[in-house]
């Protein structure tokens, strides 16, 4: 078997609300999701959800190549762009085609991607992260709801700009997530989006601290400061928890050298191969893992295979339109199902039919770094959100 070619695709997610973190919003909910096509002359196609970018330059490395040596095949793409450069959204280009070559590899062996893998375990615990920082108190109790109704029992929350509405904000999901398990303690978990200082941080979390029990704090510093993330973990109680954004083994060893990362995590963007090294190299260190996505369906199948996973983000509840997937949530947790691969299917005609509502690439937003992050001296309210005297359900 032989690859042969790809296609790309976009299609939409469509949250319904508004969506973002302490970097910004996207008010209307739509986020782009690219998808590549890997193509055999075996008649399998393998999917891979993620970048597009630089994708001829990337794709020349295993043209023609059996995808069953997928290990060696993601080596082989990282020496091809290394003049370059293999971080960011080329890193990502590389992760979409190594998922997109698991599939295929799983496919032509008739088995679900997690057994091929050497998984025992289908079901994958979850938390849920609502992408939630443009959310008023009642849509925020209501998807908590939703999450609570599917088992969820640990939750993660967008902040970092002011401390009091973090606060208000976790209670109120605390108190759902509570209630819903009679009474149990759930896991509560604050992400910052690297919008904080060293101290800022640990003022921030010290000061939730003396009423909330925070499981973990997400990326408080920027992603490569190795000392400042030891400096939070060790000014607060809670864990910290970062790697999502970090594109190599190199870009982890500082970190886990400085003992600045409790829980080191990984994207579901960077590929199966990525994150199995990642967990390998956390294992040695007894460090846990934990995928971030949201549609993170090849890190679930792999999350299966390593003794170090903790748990796995579960964002939207719905998929990408056009784009399915073999899985449910159930008792809070993802249930892998028997389908061969990864079990994702697309639907190249609903895809093309979505195109209309394909966002422009807006100019801010969650993916761009705001002009003052971490030099703010006073608390930020979202422009999508009113001040807490006078908050109101956002128009559904």
């Amino acid at each position: 078997m032989r690859i042969t070619g790809y296609r790309t695709l976009t299609t939409v997610q469509d949250w319904g609300r508004p969506v973002g973190d302490a970097n910004g919003v996207f008010p209307d909910g739509l986020v782009r999701v690219p998808i590549v096509l890997v193509e055999t002359d075996g008649g399998i196609t393998g999917i891979g959800l993620g970048s597009h970018v630089e994708i001829e330059a990337v794709f020349a490395a295993i043209e023609g190549e059996d995808p069953r040596g997928v290990t060696a095949l993601y080596d082989r793409m990282l020496r091809r762009v290394f003049k370059a450069g293999h971080a960011g959204a080329v890193f990502g280009t590389i992760g979409t085609l190594d998922t997109a070559l698991w599939d295929i590899k799983a496919q032509a062996a008739g088995e679900p991607l997690w057994r091929l893998l050497g998984g025992r375990d289908r079901r994958v615990p979850a938390y849920a992260s609502g992408l939630d920082i443009g959310l008023g108190d009642d849509e925020l109790v209501a998807a908590y709801e939703t999450y609570a109704d599917h088992g969820l029992r640990a939750a993660k929350l967008k902040g970092g700009l002011d401390v009091d509405r973090d606060r208000d904000r976790l209670i109120l999901v605390r108190d759902v997530l509570t209630a819903a398990g009679g009474g149990t303690r759930p896991g509560l978990m604050l992400d910052v989006n690297e919008s904080l200082t060293r101290k800022q941080a640990v003022r921030h979390v010290g000061e939730l601290e003396r009423t909330l029990d925070l499981t973990w704090v997400e990326e408080p510093v920027r992603r490569w400061d190795a000392e400042g993330h030891a400096v939070v973990s060790r000014g607060v109680r809670a864990s910290v928890a970062s790697g999502e954004n970090l594109s190599g083994l190199e870009q982890y060893r500082p970190l886990i050298a400085a003992g600045a990362v409790d829980v080191v995590q990984t994207a579901a963007v960077w590929g199966v191969t990525h994150f199995l090294r990642v967990a390998a190299l956390a294992h040695a260190h007894d460090l846990p893992v934990s995928p971030i996505g949201t549609t993170p369906v090849g890190l679930l199948h792999a999350a299966t295979s390593v003794p170090n996973h903790l748990v796995s983000e579960l964002q939207d509840l719905r998929p990408p339109t056009g784009v399915s997937a073999d899985l449910h949530v159930e008792g809070g947790a993802f249930v892998l199902g028997d389908s061969p691969g990864l079990g994702i299917r697309v639907d190249e005609e609903a895809v093309d039919a979505s195109r209309h509502r394909l966002p422009v690439p807006a100019p801010d937003g969650p993916h761009v770094r705001p002009e003052r992050a971490g030099q703010r001296l006073l608390a930020v309210v979202p422009d999508t959100v009113a001040p807490p005297d006078r908050l109101n359900p956002l128009p559904s």
